[in-house]
């Protein structure tokens, strides 16, 4: 599983101006079932994506196809974790640690 921290990189009226294209990026990629859940941080300087069921080379590359990314406006920090415990309705994600 992975958390997608973006950062901000450029003024909130250019992010503001790919909003729309970026949240039509998000759908799709819930749509796939890649993405769990995602918000604006507080303050509004990024924001945190929780995604799964891919590995690390796919999400390199999901993200390297948000709008915010091919436009420059953010920067990504992506976090690999082993979801050994999670709610039911994520049992689908849950890892078994590594030997």
């Amino acid at each position: 599983m992975f958390v997608l921290e973006l950062s901000y990189t450029a003024p909130l009226e250019r992010v503001d101006a790919l909003l729309d294209a970026h949240v039509a990026w998000l759908n799709a990629r819930y749509a796939e079932g890649v993405f769990l859940a995602s918000g604006r941080k507080e303050p509004r300087d990024g924001g945190v994506i929780l995604a799964g069921g891919v590995g690390r080379a796919e999400i390199e590359e999901i993200v390297a196809t948000d709008p915010f990314s091919v436009e420059g406006v953010c920067a990504y920090r992506i976090v690999e974790f082993h979801a050994t415990k999670t709610v039911d309705g994520l049992s689908a994600f849950r890892d078994e640690l590594p030997a």
